[in-house]
């Protein structure tokens, strides 16, 4: 255990905190944590990188933190009516397709090493940019004007292309 992954547990435990302050209508407390937890995304991995503290249980721990942030605050803005369903059937969609083609790789014995594409990245900053717009949106009762739908387009569009590019990347090391 070291700080960047201690920070990153941290993460994970704010997901539950998120997911109720957003369940309990109190939405200005939910954004507040969730730039918490997006700074904390940030501060693990600056420290991991520039301290030498890499591990490869960080590099499992860290996207499984953002997934579980994500997933669960799309699901609970879902639920509460302030995000289409749409876009979270699309986001759930993907990381549930990425795990099954996992778990499937590995029941066949042809282990698949997951590298993040730029694309995942793209999608995974859209989809962060789209949360925490949500949450200020209705936080702070402003109009975002374009930037509502441009983010949504956004995260639609990255989703698709990134769930493409996993199933392409697995479909050939399946073949191989």
């Amino acid at each position: 255990m070291n700080l960047p992954n201690a920070i990153t547990i941290g993460r994970f435990l704010l997901v539950p905190v998120i997911v109720w302050a957003i369940a309990s209508g109190q939405i200005l407390f939910a954004f507040w944590l969730f730039v918490a937890a997006a700074v904390s995304d940030s501060v693990d991995g600056f420290l991991a990188k520039s301290l030498g503290m890499t591990s490869e249980f960080g590099a499992y721990l860290d996207p499984l933190a953002d997934k579980a942030m994500l997933m669960s605050i799309y699901i609970s803005l879902s639920i509460a009516g302030l995000l289409p369903l749409w876009v979270v059937i699309a986001v759930v969609s993907r990381d549930v397709m990425i795990l099954g083609a996992i778990v499937v790789s590995w029941l066949v014995e042809q282990p698949l090493e997951i590298h993040p594409l730029l694309v995942s990245k793209l999608n995974t900053g859209a989809q962060f940019v789209l949360a925490a717009l949500v949450l200020a949106m209705n936080a702070f009762g402003f109009d975002p004007g374009y930037a509502y739908p441009a983010a949504l387009a956004a995260v639609g569009v990255l989703t698709g292309l990134s769930a493409a590019a996993y199933l392409v990347a697995w479909m050939r090391h399946m073949a191989s």
